[in-house]
């Protein structure tokens, strides 16, 4: 094999280790467990992480910009508990109520956005602020105790004889979103406004209103992933989606995403979800207890990004 070609080969590497890193892990977790690969495993792997995945995608495109949403676990609860309140205590039909929670995600993503677009806030800052109004706001609605949910509501999203839609959904979304991402206008100026904002201002572009957009997008799937862990569950509670926001960060990072803007994709992002839903999902698989799970899904975190580090490095070279 010539340069060129070994070149050619050790880009095609680098730029799929997030793939690498994704499928690695599974072999691995296949041999430490014989019921990981398993119809079952795969599906609750599939349950359990169509929230997060959607939440990561809202924080990608916030982190494109060159921002930070902090509110993402608190939209989170506020989805589950409108949702839930308004199908159980004024019983509107479950679509509806969906439909209300996700408006009320978008209020809270374009509050933030106000402030980082028009009154110039740093995005950690202002989604700093909407984080506590939303958690707040969510424990004053359910006045602090869960909200049970009747029977053939919100929990037709996880039916198997409705074939999961809650699945169907998420992987509707991860396709819609990485064909927004690169084939239309808004897509490609949001990453051109991460990349350098000041030319993109220039340019003639309002970069305000894209701003605000990425910061409403993320609202409205961080209170869709709420409304499906309430459907899961069965129950809407102001306690949901805690420490999300952090998990879906780490999404973004080991999926290759910079936190300084511009760079970043979509179905890198969900890989980068799946690999913290892998680590989870077998350390519960060996009987890990729960807190010696953080430190080593801490430890597997900075080992992915310094890989990510090092491939981005060796790709200046090739």
């Amino acid at each position: 094999m010539d340069k060129s070609k070994m070149k050619c080969v050790k880009k095609k590497l680098i730029d799929n280790n997030t793939y690498l890193i994704l499928l690695l892990l599974f072999i691995v977790c296949s041999i430490l467990s014989d019921t990981f690969f398993t119809a079952m495993n795969i599906r609750n792997i599939a349950l359990q992480q169509s929230g997060p995945i959607l939440v990561a995608i809202g924080m990608l495109f916030v982190v494109l910009t060159g921002g930070i949403d902090l509110s993402v676990g608190s939209v989170m609860a506020i989805g589950a508990s409108v949702s839930a309140i308004l199908v159980r205590d004024y019983q509107i039909n479950f679509l509806g109520a969906i439909l209300i929670a996700l408006l009320a995600g978008m209020v809270f993503g374009i509050f933030t956005g106000i402030l980082v677009a028009y009154a110039d806030f740093q995005g950690f800052v202002a989604s700093l602020a909407t984080m506590t109004i939303a958690r707040g706001t969510a424990f004053v609605i359910t006045n602090g105790t869960p909200i049970k949910i009747q029977e053939g509501t919100l929990d037709n999203l996880v039916k198997a004889n409705n074939f999961f839609p809650i699945i169907i959904i998420a992987i509707a979304a991860i396709i819609l979103f990485a064909l927004i991402q690169h084939y239309t206008a808004w897509g490609r100026t949001v990453i051109a406004i991460g990349s350098n904002r000041m030319a993109v201002r220039l340019a003639g572009i309002r970069t305000k209103r894209y701003l605000m957009s990425v910061y409403g997008v993320a609202g409205v799937l961080s209170a869709l992933a709420g409304v499906f862990i309430a459907a899961r569950a069965s129950t809407g509670s102001a306690t949901v989606g805690q420490g999300q926001e952090l998990d879906a960060i780490a999404a973004c990072v080991i999926g290759g995403a910079s936190l300084a803007g511009g760079k970043g994709f979509v179905v890198k992002t969900v890989a980068g979800a799946l690999v913290l839903a892998l680590i989870g999902n077998i350390m519960n698989l060996m009987a890990v207890p729960s807190y010696p799970q953080d430190i080593i899904k801490g430890f597997i975190i900075i080992a992915a990004v310094l890989l990510q580090i090092v491939t981005n490095k060796s790709d200046k070279t090739v």
